[in-house]
């Protein structure tokens, strides 16, 4: 069987629409039994020695010619190939093929749907996004897609983003007592009552073996800012929210408002950010909190950045993959501290 290229498909006919569309969702039909076969398609058939050439061409030539007209397509037919050895029917996200609707957005590259399933079914499994390693990805346009990401040694990695909500369980109203002094990069606490840490998990004890003290926690700026707009902490100065918050834009400059944005929104959805230092993130969380003494794994780990930040797909797999072996989710907080929160969690996928 032969096909014959027109515009941007190849044109199959002969019995093409019972062999290669019905029987096993490849193509969008046309008139009689021909069907239009996107290149991915067409080459994919080659590849399999079910379409003996296009235009004369063999799997070889067409694949090489496309890919010089396309540079994105032998990242495309890499996917499309592993996607159908999986077991899925997929189809390139634009008209013929699929309709407006089901395409979903000009981003994406293949509409896959559920296995045994396909398009006149009317349920899509995934949209997938093609990238190679070496690309960048906008932050604020991935929720909703799975990317298949391509590296160099031509390997697959499938990266599943969508929206992510907090809602957590730790109750905990902090007293409004509390003195304690700036020092530095932190705040000392010191007349905490036990459960400011036990139970809220504010700040770390100053205490030990050789200690002779009692009442005291260290804070990070982040908390420290949190309980004095809470009216729960006083540092004795004219401003003391302001003073905290010029001491962490002195740290960590511009970051510390974006951070303070993610950690109060956190606290106001009843979820306790700690930070994620030892993870590589900005802060790990509980949802549920009832006393440190009997704390279970922390659930998340959160990267904050900026909305219009761009991610290379290497560093995202690296934050998935470090998330993923100590069993947590990946979440990237996206705020530019003076506007709301986009929660975008990013997780591996084996289709």
């Amino acid at each position: 069987m032969h096909g014959h290229a027109r515009d941007d498909a190849v044109r199959v006919g002969g019995n093409a629409r019972q062999q290669f569309h019905d029987a096993r969702g490849y193509g969008a039909p046309v008139e009689g039994n021909e069907i239009d076969l996107a290149p991915v398609e067409a080459a994919h058939l080659l590849y399999r020695g079910d379409l003996d050439s296009v235009d004369g061409d063999g799997f070889r030539d067409f694949f090489v010619s496309t890919t010089d007209a396309e540079p994105r397509f032998a990242l495309q037919f890499l996917v499309y190939a592993d996607l159908r050895e999986r077991g899925f029917y997929l189809l390139p996200a634009r008209e013929p093929w699929v309709d407006a609707d089901t395409a979903n957005a000009a981003d994406c590259d293949f509409v896959v749907f559920p296995r045994g399933k396909d398009a006149d079914d009317g349920v899509v499994e995934h949209c997938v996004r093609v990238v190679g390693e070496r690309a960048s990805v906008s932050a604020t346009e991935m929720a909703g897609y799975v990317f298949a990401v391509v590296d160099e040694e031509s390997e697959l990695t499938y990266l599943e983003a969508s929206e992510y909500s907090y809602d957590g369980e730790t109750a905990y109203d902090p007293p409004t007592n509390l003195e304690g002094d700036l020092l530095d990069d932190r705040a000392v606490c010191w007349n905490a009552p036990e459960d400011l840490f036990e139970s809220g998990f504010y700040g770390q004890p100053l205490s030990g073996r050789d200690a002779d003290i009692e009442g005291v926690v260290q804070l990070s700026l982040l908390e420290s800012a949190s309980l004095v707009a809470d009216g729960a902490l006083l540092f004795g100065t004219d401003d003391d929210h302001a003073a905290v918050v010029e001491r962490g834009r002195a740290v960590e400059g511009e970051r510390f408002d974006r951070r303070l944005r993610v950690y109060d929104a956190l606290r106001e959805r009843n979820v306790v950010p700690k930070t994620g230092f030892k993870f590589g993130a900005d802060f790990r969380t509980y949802a549920s909190v009832d006393s440190v003494e009997d704390l279970g794994h922390s659930e998340t780990l959160v990267r904050v950045v900026q909305p219009d930040h761009s991610f290379a797909p290497r560093d995202l797999s690296l934050d998935v993959r470090l998330a993923g072996g100590v069993r947590k989710r990946m979440v990237f907080a996206l705020t530019d501290a003076n506007e709301g929160i986009d929660w975008l969690s990013v997780g591996r996928l084996t289709p």
